[in-house]
């Protein structure tokens, strides 16, 4: 399947932090900056419990801490969040609206990602669409969505086989887990409990950040 990734997708890969539901942005930051350190040049914004206005502070001021770490900030859900802050693209689950409308919205040098959980149609949609990457999960047992469905290795493999855009995998995913999932074909690890639920929040991302370098 032929893909023309853009310059920044291109790049697309490594430890790709999530921001767990945090009320207080100076928190939030400090979190996110020792994420950072560690290596991480992937960042979700993602925060269900708060309401527009606290999701535009934060995303804001994480805009500006990202571009200070020469890394990628991608806005959960909402196009026109992603839009107002500048942010580097969007991730869109299965009912955050079409790849199209994003794209018509952000313009063609920001990054659209698609959730598609163990859906092998509906990433091979999302790239004919123009997705530039794509999302599957659950790999493992998560305390974030511990309803969700499940993704296998084996999938995973095929998935890789059949699509040329870069293939983030989510999850459980821990350090000791993650090599499996690499040797599957995966391009980046979503995390979040992993690397901000933890005590020593850089060393978690640099654990990750290694199976990279390692690679």
């Amino acid at each position: 399947m032929k893909h023309n990734p853009n310059a920044r997708t291109k790049a697309f890969g490594g430890l790709y932090a999530i921001t767990p539901d945090e009320a207080d942005t100076a928190e939030l930051l400090r979190k996110v900056r020792l994420v950072l350190m560690g290596g991480a040049r992937l960042l979700q914004y993602r925060n269900k419990a708060a309401d527009s206005a606290l999701r535009q502070e934060q995303a804001g001021v994480l805009r500006g801490l990202t571009r200070k770490y020469a890394a990628m900030l991608i806005v959960n859900d909402e196009v026109a969040l992603a839009q107002h802050v500048e942010a580097d693209g969007v991730h869109l689950g299965g009912a955050d609206g079409s790849v199209a409308e994003a794209r018509a919205a952000l313009g063609s040098d920001k990054i659209i990602g698609v959730s598609c959980y163990n859906r092998l149609s509906l990433a091979s949609e999302a790239v004919l669409q123009g997705a530039d990457y794509v999302a599957f999960g659950s790999f493992f047992s998560s305390a974030v969505k511990p309803e969700a469905v499940s993704a296998t290795p084996d999938f995973l493999r095929q998935a890789r086989f059949e699509l040329a855009v870069p293939i983030v995998t989510i999850g459980g995913i821990t350090p000791q887990n993650a090599v499996g999932l690499l040797e599957s074909g995966a391009d980046a690890l979503a995390v979040i409990s992993a690397v901000f639920a933890v005590p020593d929040i850089e060393g978690a991302a640099r654990e990750f950040s290694n199976l990279f370098e390692q690679g």
